[in-house]
């Protein structure tokens, strides 16, 4: 806040504008007659009454369970996770030209193919359309993803 006794004694009186006086003379008032003013109405306004408990609606799905499709999308998700890994780790072997490139770029595609297996699985069973909207982007991805580095690496 700010105040006349922290200026500074200048020759004379302080170089402050009424206009400043009248906001500090305001602002020192203590905060109980600020909140607290009866010559001005009050913004605030009561709160809507509470809802009666049996117009509430319950939904009526327990989120606490898991569906079928997230099950399913979980397991996908951790075989995803592992292909993934194998084809970052194929990479930067195929990069390095390391006699381990072919070997790491095999792994990488096997861990490709069990992913697309379970994949196709998933989306031959009844929550197939979820699955589809949730994973198969990323899927195709990576399918592509290691199609370039194995392209990539048979031109060298």
């Amino acid at each position: 806040m700010f105040s006349l006794r922290t200026l500074p004694a200048r020759a004379g009186r302080p170089s402050i504008c009424a206009k400043c006086l009248r906001l500090n003379r305001i602002s020192a008032r203590p905060l109980s007659l600020l909140s607290t003013n009866a010559s001005r109405p009050s913004a605030y306004q009561k709160p809507p009454a509470k809802p009666h408990p049996s117009s509430i609606l319950i939904p009526s799905r327990n989120f606490a369970t898991k569906s079928t499709a997230d099950e399913l999308i979980e397991n996908i998700q951790e075989q995803y996770a592992t292909a993934r890994d194998e084809f970052e780790i194929a990479t930067e072997e195929t990069e390095k030209k390391s006699v381990y490139a072919a070997d790491d770029r095999a792994a990488a595609r096997e861990e490709l193919d069990k992913l697309k297996e379970m994949f196709e699985e998933a989306l031959a069973g009844s929550e197939g359309e979820e699955v589809q909207r949730r994973v198969g982007q990323r899927i195709r991805e990576l399918d592509n993803a290691v199609a370039g580095l194995e392209k990539a690496a048979s031109e060298e």
